[in-house]
């Protein structure tokens, strides 16, 4: 699995002109499921990201977690994210979980955070969405996990 982490003020996600989603400060995460990923990918992915130590505290350091900001997450799924560039001049996907696969791995990874503790909102699955935010810092981060 990879994550594209942005530390934002804001963030939502619109379907069809429709809001499905909105979080204040948090993780927008964009996240992207392989062909060879499991549950066991996606919770240990989920508990890498509720700890890691990337928020400020008084002092301007990142040294607060998630949980320790009241951070919420808003997580979009994108296999996008395995996109191979590496031959020509159109990117290709075959790296990419085919889609019942990445579905239910998606789940899991925010059943995994809820679980955890916090409130996730998300996109929706195979839907074309337009997702906005405000990037804290700015403050991006690529996680992968195999």
């Amino acid at each position: 699995m990879r994550a594209l982490l942005q530390r934002v003020s804001e963030a939502s996600v619109d379907v069809d002109g429709e809001r499905v989603g909105r979080i204040e400060r948090g993780w927008l995460i964009l996240l992207g499921v392989g062909r060879d990923d499991v549950e066991s990918t996606a919770q240990r992915l989920a508990d890498k990201i509720v700890e890691l130590r990337a928020f400020e505290d008084a002092a301007g350091k990142t040294n607060l977690a998630a949980a320790d900001v009241g951070a919420q997450m808003l997580v979009v799924s994108q296999f996008t994210l395995f996109a191979d560039t590496s031959r020509g001049r159109r990117p290709s996907f075959i790296q990419a979980a085919r889609p019942d696969q990445a579905r239910a791995l998606c789940d899991a990874f925010v059943v995994r955070l809820r679980v955890r503790g916090f409130e996730v909102a998300t996109g929706v699955f195979g839907a074309r969405m337009q997702v906005r935010l405000v990037n804290d810092g700015p403050f991006t981060l690529w996680l992968d996990e195999a």
